[in-house]
Parts: C-alpha cells; sequence; structure tokens
C-alpha cells in the first residue's frame, strides 16, 4: 500500500507522515529532505543551488541514507531546496529513489507513507491514499518559530512568516510539479488540530478503505 501525503512547510504532513508509518508499520520517506541534501551538497562545494548543472550532478551522488543528517533542517537548507526542486533533471533524478522506495519499501514493510509537495500529483499519482495537509501561513510559522527555538537555533517569528510565504509562492508557482492538492486528496486544514486529531481522522480514511 502506498500513502501519499503533501502540503506546504509547517502543516504537519511530515508528523503526520510520521504518526501513519508507526501506527501501520510501513516504511516512511519525506522527500523534502532530498531536496535539502541536494541543495546542501550545491552549497558546501561552492557552488548556488540555482545553479542547475551543479544541483543534477550533486542530486545524483546521492543517497537516501544521506537525509539522516540532522544538518538538513535549518532554513539555509530550506531556501537551498526550493531552488533546486525547480530543475526538471533534478526532479527525474530523485523521482527514480522515491519511486523504487514506493514500489519496494525497505526492511520488507508492507507499505510506505511518503510526504513532500508532489507525492499525490507526480510521485505517486496512482496511491492507494492521498491527503493534502494545510494551516494558514500564519498558524505555519508560528509552529516553525518555536521549533527552532525548542532547538536552540535563534528565530524572529516575522522572518520565519516572510520565508515561509516565499517558500510558499515559489513552490506553488514554478512551473514543474507545482504545490497543489491532488483531485482525489482528502484535504485536512490543520489550523486548529491537534496531531492526534489528525492522524485519526487520517486512520478512519483508511480503515474505511477511502
Amino acid at each position: 500500500m502506498i500513502i501519499a501525503i503533501d502540503g506546504p512547510a509547517g502543516s504537519g504532513k511530515g508528523t503526520l507522515a510520521r504518526g501513519l508509518a508507526d501506527s501501520l508499520n510501513y516504511a516512511h520517506l519525506d522527500t523534502g529532505k532530498l531536496y535539502r541534501c541536494v541543495g546542501l551538497a550545491v552549497l558546501s562545494i561552492g557552488k548556488d543551488p540555482a545553479d542547475a548543472e551543479a544541483a543534477l550532478q550533486e542530486a545524483k551522488k546521492l543517497d537516501l541514507q544521506d537525509i539522516d543528517n540532522i544538518d538538513i533542517m535549518g532554513d539555509t537548507a530550506a531556501r537551498a531546496a526550493s531552488k533546486v526542486a525547480r530543475f526538471q533533471k533534478v526532479r527525474d533524478e530523485l523521482l527514480k529513489l522515491q519511486k523504487k522506495f514506493a514500489s519496494s519499501p525497505p526492511g520488507g514493510r508492507q507499505g510506505a507513507v511518503i510526504d513532500g509537495r508532489d507525492i499525490g500529483t507526480v510521485v505517486c499519482a496512482d496511491a492507494d491514499f492521498k491527503f493534502f495537509i494545510t494551516a494558514s501561513a500564519e498558524v505555519r510559522a508560528e509552529r516553525r518559530h518555536k521549533e527552532l527555538l525548542a532547538r536552540g537555533e535563534p528565530s524572529i517569528y516575522a522572518r520565519v512568516l516572510s520565508d515561509m510565504l516565499a517558500r510558499d509562492e515559489s513552490d506553488k508557482t514554478r512551473s514543474i510539479a507545482p504545490l497543489r492538492p491532488a483531485r482525489d486528496a482528502q484535504v485536512i486544514d490543520t489550523s486548529e488540530l491537534d496531531a492526534n486529531t489528525v492522524l485519526a481522522t487520517a486512520l478512519k480514511t483508511i480503515k474505511a478503505g477511502g
């Protein structure tokens, strides 16, 4: 079984994906981390993530084990990810890894939960279940702000909100696989919902068969 979860940054899609994977004993892949890895790899060699050729070469070197690197979770990685994600050849390269994960979940698992921004529309358009998780920009920025502070990183809410709005615009307006709900996705607005309620809602849909 394949469960596709899409949505903007800070919506809670990652929390839901991990919760579903744990509840169902499925493998989980956060595809956003793939783009973060590529973006940071480009920066590490002194080049701009907006350099299409550099981004492609780093994408070709990527190993799924690289996504466990904690350094990929910072805002620098997020901005770099948004840049490299605009290149079709980079997306094609990472698509191979994502499809392999979906078709052959590691550890002999019977299913995969994959979250990102184009899973239900491109990567796994034939997924058994699709969810699009969203929330207001203000709520998402507040979540991100608190997360950064909890990790001991400096954070200013206004800047987090500004960066998030810029990322949203980039993701929604890019010509390649723009962020949008799949036609058959269940949309869940988490602005006023806690993680347990969101998980229960998704599990109810899955257990009901759609």
